[in-house]
């Protein structure tokens, strides 16, 4: 059983805390506060690509955000849990010890057994990545302020007032909308989509895990089944926001991207693909086999070797003869 310092351990969990509640803070202040200036791109008078009709508020969507948020934090939680305790109840019916992790003892009181450390380690990876991609997804929003596909419905430019004689006259600035600046706020903020960024990381991730997790006889049509069907969903939630003119393609693959790509650098370069810590005999079996002396292994000679040494005791047994 690890025996680890009790002051190291505080310390690691002190500063996993602190890079936690830092990245909380930032998704925060980037949802919830005006603390970063959104960029305002202009746009061309009567721009085909913005004059999408208004498809109300999110709450009127086919995917509302209560509903997306609620299933990207739920359903992972709930399902790294429950293959958590049903991988360690298997292992500890089949006394599958090897592959199992060790209870990890601090100090002389705290016992972290794996059930709990695995549970906890993988769904803090996870609430780690949601908040990331959140962030990433937030800090292109603001720089792009790319315009949604209904911008102009929101917008209500006066094109008299304006001078837009011609389709090619280019409008900046935020004095030519006379619509509701919240809403033409968040008409500015759609490259990446959050909603395609999000279900596919958590899509992802699910798949990752089921994939790496689940080693079970009879699954091999089963755990396709239910990855392909996660990663459906979160196409579709993409779709969705196309279909009702609330992002472009270009938004929606972007936000694909990001959740992708945070969601794969997690599971391969953080938790190690969902893997247990290697035993310790695993690590004492390389040392012992690093440290044993080479073992001596006879010679074999080549036909040149056996020329060249025949050559040299023919020359000396016939100089040999002379004397």
């Amino acid at each position: 059983m690890p025996l680890l310092p009790a002051a190291l351990i505080s310390s690691m969990l002190y500063f996993q805390m602190v890079i936690m509640a830092g990245t909380v803070m930032l998704a925060y202040y980037f949802e919830y506060t005006d603390t970063f200036t959104v960029n305002v791109q202009g746009f061309f008078c009567h721009d085909s690509a913005y004059r999408k009709p208004y498809p109300g508020p999110e709450d009127s969507s086919a995917v509302p955000p209560v509903l997306l948020y609620s299933l990207a934090a739920g359903v992972p939680v709930l399902v790294i849990i429950v293959g958590e305790t049903a991988v360690f109840c298997l292992q500890l019916a089949t006394r599958d010890f090897e592959n199992q992790e060790k209870t990890i003892l601090t100090g002389d009181c705290c016992y972290i057994n794996p059930l709990v450390r695995r549970t906890v380690r993988f769904l803090g990876i996870y609430a780690f990545g949601l908040f990331a991609t959140d962030i990433f997804v937030n800090a292109g929003q603001v720089v792009t302020g790319n315009l949604a596909p209904h911008f102009l419905a929101l917008c209500k430019p006066n094109y008299t007032a304006l001078g837009c004689q011609q389709y090619t006259q280019f409008i900046s600035g935020e004095e030519a909308c006379t619509g509701n600046p919240d809403l033409i706020m968040r008409a500015r903020k759609t490259f990446p989509s959050k909603e395609a960024a999000l279900s596919v990381y958590a899509a992802m991730y699910l798949t990752m895990y089921i994939t790496n997790t689940i080693k079970a006889k009879g699954t091999r049509l089963a755990k396709p089944v239910l990855c392909l069907g996660l990663m459906c969903l979160a196409f579709l939630t993409g779709l969705n926001r196309v279909a009702e003119y609330r992002n472009h393609w270009s938004d929606v693959i972007a936000g694909f991207l990001v959740g992708i790509s945070i969601a794969v650098f997690l599971v391969v370069c953080v938790v190690n693909n969902f893997k247990g810590r290697q035993p310790e005999n695993g690590h004492l079996h390389r040392d012992n086999v690093a440290r044993m002396p080479m073992t001596n292994i006879p010679r074999v000679e080549s036909p040149l070797e056996k020329e060249i040494n025949g050559s040299s005791v023919e020359s000396i047994s016939s100089e040999s003869n002379d004397h």
